[in-house]
């Protein structure tokens, strides 16, 4: 692993000569091809924050993991619109929103703007999901107000303190003089092989989806944002998940390389109201590789749980 991390350092040392700089990309050049109708956006704490709230029904909040945007549910609004008012939007340091103004990115900080945010979208219950980051802002949201959530959904999401390595773009952001390149050296296979990691079949990393996720990485302040994040020593706040009742549904890939699906049992058996569904020969996004397989079982989920409440 010592031995992948220093080449990977000399490589990108070597991209620093080899490739130009990548200059910060605007908003405005963005939005024509990331945030067509029925995109919105909404002023909150000097951010312009980036969303979609879409359908009718009971409303159901979906919250991207690091690196990723409000697209990456794609395939759950397509889904699910029909039965339900389905609100994603990029979170602070990502996508098209961009960089926390005091560049806080500590979850506690995620979840009050999240709770301003509904305020002012006038949302005051609802079923929410999240993936990776987004789950673990999602579980942590439950914590500090229960009152407010109906059923929760995590797929593969972080926050158990288990010891392991962490993905190499990651440790890229948290070494010095390293992560000082990465905010002007962004090659785009740099971001396809952080897709092919976390996706487990490579077929799905098509060249729209690379341009993509690059695009967004180069918006204006991200990068700086992504550093920031990955120096953000977290609270663990696991043994917490105990006082979560709600019913709640857990989504995970078994070829996950990042957030492994052996942390699923630990977090079965802290939950007290917790069913599990993992998938075959899927990676870190399943909403992504499996979206309407995995949007099928969180409506079933959701409308079995709305029948026994």
């Amino acid at each position: 692993m010592l031995k992948k991390f220093a080449l990977a350092l000399a490589l990108l040392f070597g991209l620093a000569v080899a490739f130009h700089i990548r200059a910060d990309i605007t908003v405005e050049d963005l939005k024509p091809t990331y945030a067509p109708p029925p995109s919105q956006f909404l002023l909150l704490d000097e951010m312009e924050v980036h969303f979609r709230d879409e359908g009718t029904g009971p409303a159901l909040v979906l919250l991207h993991g690091t690196g990723a945007s409000l697209h990456t549910w794609d395939g759950w609004a397509e889904a699910l619109t029909d039965s339900f008012r389905v609100i994603r939007l990029d979170l602070p340091g990502f996508g098209l929103t961009g960089p926390h103004p005091l560049h806080d990115y500590q979850i506690d900080t995620y979840v009050h703007f999240l709770c301003r945010f509904l305020e002012k979208r006038g949302v005051e219950r609802f079923h929410l999901a999240g993936n990776s980051l987004g789950g673990q802002i999602a579980w942590t949201y439950v914590l500090h107000h229960p009152e407010q959530v109906d059923k929760l959904i995590l797929l593969d999401p972080a926050g158990y303190p288990g010891n392991r390595g962490l993905p190499l773009i990651f440790r890229m952001g948290q070494t010095p003089g390293l992560n000082t390149m990465l905010r002007h050296v962004t090659p785009r296979f740099l971001i396809e092989r952080n897709l092919r990691d976390v996706y487990a079949n490579d077929v799905l990393v098509t060249p729209e989806l690379v341009d993509r996720y690059y695009a967004l990485a180069l918006r204006q302040g991200n990068r700086d944002a992504f550093i920031a994040r990955t120096q953000v020593v977290q609270e663990d706040r696991f043994a917490q998940l105990g006082q979560i009742t709600q019913p709640t549904l857990l989504l995970w890939g078994e070829q996950d390389t990042w957030i492994p699906a052996s942390d699923a049992a630990h977090f079965v058996d802290k939950l007290p109201n917790a069913t599990l569904i993992t998938y075959p020969n899927v990676g870190h996004v399943p909403m992504e590789e499996l979206p309407k397989q995995t949007a099928a079982d969180a409506r079933r989920f959701l409308r079995m749980a709305s029948e026994r409440g």
